[in-house]
């Protein structure tokens, strides 16, 4: 990987320290520059979960994606820069079910620092601009919503988003770690089944450094909270 290109890549002229507040800038301008799009899969080209070709795609082409592409991307990006991470799996909330969906339905990291832990995920699509520290039953005002983390019957943590109104699950994840390949069978799940949202409606939007996400098409993706996204 040329951590350089891909620098360029999100806006970025030299690579800051891998602290938190490296992690914060380097966090924002991914999002303000990557996409959130599911437009290879609507095209039936298959995605690979290989470092490699999510760099070429994301870098070389100029490309977006989709949680597995642009979290697997950023975590080997953070990685070459001297960060601590631990790739995670999470279960999006269908807010129409009013359930969780299956393990591995999202891919998010942890990134740790001395005695500091942060959630960071640049691949849900309409979420928070910085990370959040890793602490239950806070509130982390982010865009003019309101974030909170705290764990739930089954052990796993909980990111609610509020916006104004009772808080609303995001997803719920586990801090195990994952190797990248582990993901490998829900990303083929998202992109082949009938049944995924990614396989029925095009999706591409981005944060705009002002604030609001820019909507390329319709938003009513898979990552996203039902039904905003």
């Amino acid at each position: 990987m040329d951590r350089h290109a891909y620098l360029h890549r999100i806006g970025l002229r030299r690579a800051p320290a891998p602290s938190a507040e490296g992690l914060k800038v380097l966090h924002r301008a991914h999002l303000q520059n990557v996409p959130f799009e599911n437009l290879h899969i609507r095209a039936r080209i298959p995605i690979e979960l290989q470092p490699e070709r999510l760099y070429d795609k994301i870098v070389r082409q100029r490309r977006g994606g989709f949680c597995y592409e642009l979290n697997g991307a950023f975590a080997v990006l953070l990685e070459d820069l001297g960060f601590r991470l631990d790739r995670i799996q999470g279960q999006v909330y269908e807010a129409r079910r009013q359930r969780f969906g299956p393990p591995f339905d999202h891919m998010a990291l942890l990134v740790h620092f001395e005695g500091q832990t942060f959630l960071a995920d640049v691949g849900f699509g309409d979420l928070f601009l910085e990370p959040l520290p890793l602490l239950l039953g806070q509130d982390f005002p982010d865009g003019g919503k309101t974030y909170t983390l705290g764990a739930d019957e089954t052990g796993l943590v909980v990111l609610k988003r509020a916006n104004g109104r009772s808080a609303s699950p995001m997803y719920r994840f586990s801090t195990e770690p994952h190797p990248l390949e582990d993901f490998a069978g829900m990303c083929r799940h998202h992109q082949t089944s009938p049944h995924s949202h990614f396989t029925q409606r095009t999706v591409c939007t981005m944060a705009l450094p002002e604030g609001p996400r820019h909507a390329y098409g319709p938003t009513d993706d898979h990552d996203a909270p039902r039904p905003a996204r």
